[in-house]
């Protein structure tokens, strides 16, 4: 029974105490998943204790419910790749620059690593494409970053019109997680062509968290016009 409560507290505490900014994104995470392997033992050691009738059945109870939880969020995780950054242009993806200069990047290696990842991007995000806008790079730019400002829990970290670059932080509602964003805009035919970049901070999957963003994205921008 103790383990059961103590893995419901940790499972319930991870994410509450990470977004709230007590602990980093990825302790909060710690806790939730030791809270859910706690759950486990506590439904495997209930459940077994139970049947023989040496302790009531709540603390399997409770064990079942939190490894319930955790394997319906944690299971659909098996369809995405585990890579966490994804760009429209894989052969020539938009580069960081302020993104190097923020202290959580120190010392981190913010090149696009291609090879495998490029091969699962293609394969698993086929969809993810430059887009191409019928206004001269200026006017895209200044789209971009209006349709920027509109995005959920996004913060524009710099913004240069002569290289046609702006780059973005967003930041996770539950565990406060960080992706670095990187927009490109460059002519073509007459126009401006549009290629976006989000990499994650921590951990080497991502939900299919990036993939989405850049989704989104594109998809703010064509309904702006």
């Amino acid at each position: 029974m103790k383990i059961a409560v103590l893995g419901v507290v940790l499972f319930a505490l991870g994410p509450l105490v990470a977004s709230l900014g007590v602990v980093p994104p990825l302790a909060g995470f710690g806790a939730f998943a030791l809270g859910a392997l706690l759950g486990l033992v506590a439904l495997v050691w209930g459940g077994i204790a139970a049947a023989r009738g040496r302790a009531p059945w709540t603390g399997a109870l409770l064990g079942l419910l939190v490894t319930g939880v955790f394997l319906a969020v944690a299971l659909p995780s098996r369809s995405y790749p585990p890579y966490n950054d994804f760009t429209t242009d894989p052969d020539d993806p938009p580069a960081y620059v302020a993104a190097l200069k923020l202290p959580p990047n120190e010392g981190r290696d913010m090149t696009y690593p291609g090879g495998v990842v490029t091969e699962a991007q293609r394969s698993v995000y086929p969809d993810l494409a430059p887009l191409v806008l019928p206004l001269p790079p200026p006017d895209s730019f200044a789209r971009v970053i209006a349709t920027m400002r509109t995005m959920p829990a996004w913060e524009i970290t710099a913004a240069d019109p002569a290289s046609g670059t702006i780059e973005a932080v967003a930041t996770s509602r539950l565990f406060r997680f960080q992706d670095d964003i990187v927009i490109r805009i460059r002519p073509q035919d007459g126009g401006s062509r549009l290629d976006m970049r989000s990499k994650s901070r921590d951990g080497r999957g991502d939900l299919g968290a990036n993939a989405k963003r850049i989704r989104a994205f594109m998809a703010a921008l064509r309904a702006a016009g």
